[in-house]
């Protein structure tokens, strides 16, 4: 993985084999860039769409808004509850986009496994139970702190605070062997970034 700045991305996106998922982390692109990118996957694969921000507690939401990042004990329950949610749709063979600010390794392996790391089973009628298994395949947008900052100071509305965004570098892992993913710069535009994404899916 090369870096052309001192500073990782801070952005990562996530899309799974069987369920689909996608992962972010704050600022990267515009909302308007996302909800084309999103839209457009959506248009073309038919999948569900998360946005993990949706669902954060009360209390992570305003820790953000007074400036104050989040640390391990604010986020494990969020991403505890973001594994569950993509366990139900791997149950049921749906698969998924899940934006989320996933920005360490273990964070990751707790989408993948939740927090005990046990498999669970699941089982339809009249079929022999079997293990639910949430596989993800990592698409990293990758960009310097000065582009994605620049990008986060146009999102509007958001309870995280551009000035938030160095904490978010500090902690970030950005995806590396043995996790399945791809690395992709955020200075193509939006169709060479789209087209990357569908024709490794392919």
């Amino acid at each position: 993985m090369k870096w052309h700045s001192r500073h990782p991305s801070s952005y990562s996106w996530r899309i799974a084999l069987r369920l689909r998922v996608a992962k972010k982390v704050a600022g990267e692109g515009s909302p308007a860039c996302h909800m084309c990118l999103f839209f457009t996957l959506f248009l073309k694969l038919g999948w569900k769409f998360y946005d993990a921000d949706d669902y954060h507690p009360e209390e992570n939401r305003m820790k953000m808004r007074k400036g104050i990042p989040l640390n391990d004990q604010d986020r494990i329950p969020w991403l505890c509850n973001l594994h569950d949610i993509l366990l139900r749709d791997v149950a049921t063979g749906q698969h998924v986009v899940l934006a989320c600010s996933a920005l360490k390794k273990v964070y990751r392996d707790i989408l993948i496994q939740g927090k005990d790391g046990a498999p669970r089973k699941c089982a339809e009628p009249g079929k022999e139970e079997k293990l639910a298994e949430v596989k993800l395949f990592v698409v990293h947008l990758s960009g310097s702190f000065e582009v994605i900052s620049g990008r986060l100071l146009q999102r509007k509305g958001h309870f995280m605070p551009p000035e938030l965004l160095q904490s978010q570098f500090d902690i970030l892992e950005p995806p590396s062997a043995p996790e399945n993913f791809i690395q992709i710069s955020v200075d193509k535009n939006l169709s060479e970034i789209i087209a990357t994404i569908l024709k490794v899916l392919k």
